[in-house]
Formats: C-alpha cells, sequence, structure tokens
C-alpha cells in the first residue's frame, strides 16, 4: 500500500543525490515506508528547494549545503532539533569525453584552463556560487570568464550540458560529476583554490514523521553509511 501516510520524502541537493539513491533499500526497510525523492537539485525559481519549503510542501528530511541549511532553519522552514552534518563535497571540473585534458595542476593552470574554455556550465548551488563570486575575482578573470559562463538551472547537471557539446567545460561538486555519461577527466581543482562544503541534513518543518526523520538522519550520520557517500564522491563525516 502506498499513499501520503506511507511514504517517506527527501529533498536533497544534487551534491548527495547520488549516495541517497543508493541507500534508499536501506532507508525503506529502516522507515517501513515507501521512498519518495521529491527533488534531486537546489534548483532555480519556483522548483527550488527553498520556494518548495516555503510553500510548504510535505516532505521529511532535506539534505543540501549547511550554509543553506542554517538559512532555512533561520527561516523555521527546517527544525533545529535533529540537524546532522553527513559529508564533504569538493569541487571540480569535467570535459566531454574524447577531449583533451585540462591542466588543473596549480592556480596558474586553473587561470589558464578558464581562460582559454570557449564557455563554461556551472551550477545554481555552492560551487556555482564559488566560481561566480570567489574563484574567478581570486584569479583575476571575472570579466573574461563570467561573460561566458552559463547557469545550468532545473535540476540539470552541468556535465550533461558538456556532454551534449553545448559547453565545453564543466564546474560542480566532484559527486554531482562522476555519475554523469559522457564527460571525462573529472579533475579537482587544486588544494590552494578548493573550497570544501559540508553537506547536512535536517527535518522540514512540514514533516509528518519529524521522529522518524530524525532516526534516519541519525543513521545517514553512521558510520553504515559512510561507503556508499565515498562511492559517490564525498567523504563521509562519520568516522573521520
Amino acid at each position: 500500500m502506498t499513499g501520503p501516510l506511507n511514504d517517506f520524502t527527501v529533498m536533497t541537493s544534487g551534491a548527495f543525490t547520488a549516495a541517497h539513491l543508493e541507500l534508499i533499500p536501506q532507508l525503506e526497510r529502516l522507515t517501513k515506508k515507501k521512498i519518495v525523492t521529491a527533488t534531486t537539485s537546489v534548483g532555480t525559481g519556483e522548483s527550488s528547494i527553498a520556494n518548495r519549503l516555503k510553500r510548504g510542501e510535505v516532505t521529511d528530511i532535506v539534505i543540501v549545503a549547511d550554509d543553506l541549511l542554517r538559512r532555512f532553519i533561520e527561516e523555521g522552514v527546517v527544525l533545529a532539533e535533529g540537524r546532522m552534518p553527513l559529508a564533504r563535497s569538493s569541487i571540480g571540473i569535467a570535459v566531454r569525453a574524447g577531449a583533451p585534458k585540462p591542466d588543473m595542476s596549480s592556480s596558474d593552470a586553473v587561470r589558464r584552463t578558464l581562460l582559454q574554455a570557449k564557455s563554461i556550465a556551472y551550477s545554481a548551488s555552492v560551487s556555482g556560487q564559488y566560481l561566480t563570486t570567489e574563484l574567478c575575482q581570486q584569479l583575476g578573470i571575472a570579466d573574461q570568464v563570467l561573460s561566458k559562463s552559463r547557469l545550468i538551472g532545473g535540476g540539470e547537471r552541468t556535465g550533461a550540458v558538456v556532454a551534449r557539446g553545448e559547453a565545453e567545460i564543466a564546474f560542480q561538486q566532484m559527486s554531482e560529476l562522476l555519475p554523469v555519461p559522457g564527460i571525462a577527466h573529472i579533475t579537482p581543482l587544486p588544494p590552494e583554490l578548493q573550497k570544501v562544503a559540508v553537506f547536512s541534513a535536517g527535518v522540514a518543518a512540514s514533516s509528518p514523521n519529524a521522529d522518524l526523520a530524525r532516526s534516519v538522519i541519525k543513521f545517514l550520520a553512521s558510520a553504515e553509511t559512510a561507503l556508499a557517500i565515498a562511492r559517490s564522491g564525498l567523504e563521509p563525516i562519520a568516522g573521520s
């Protein structure tokens, strides 16, 4: 039997999506409910997680970058009790399969790579914010690079746009690039330019299963999920 009373709903940003999808069978055993994945992207516009929560859309847990989750708690759409960090996420780039490997070995190499690229696809999440508001400015190439960079909204991954040949470089969280077919040379930013984001889970204020949601979050933050999280390209926080 399925239906709202027998569903457990998850909203997750793209960075945690691959891990979440792998863990669904375990989550269904834990909750004894059908796991409904309401969205796999922070999104933009009316379809964004922020706007869906503000509209009071019923969901049980929300998994997003920790800074955004804290904002949701301040806005009252996510409960403060039960918030837990799950994983760390690094940013990288990718190119279309068959293209030469870009040099990402140093700050100067990244500067050259971004300047030489004909077009760059970035997301609405923390990686895109970093590219457009920090990285390009730090490298002194904002004017040249931002004019040829394109925001990819609607939950689509930047790698998919590059795989179709509609952009030369995909810039996104490593865990969002790794599952995409048709791209290659998925390479992290060098340490001096890397921005590691923490992704956390919280209980939605609209959840009809708040106690169960807290149990699910404790499970997601436990050592039992570490392998699935690591396989997705994230660094599990449990045990680190």
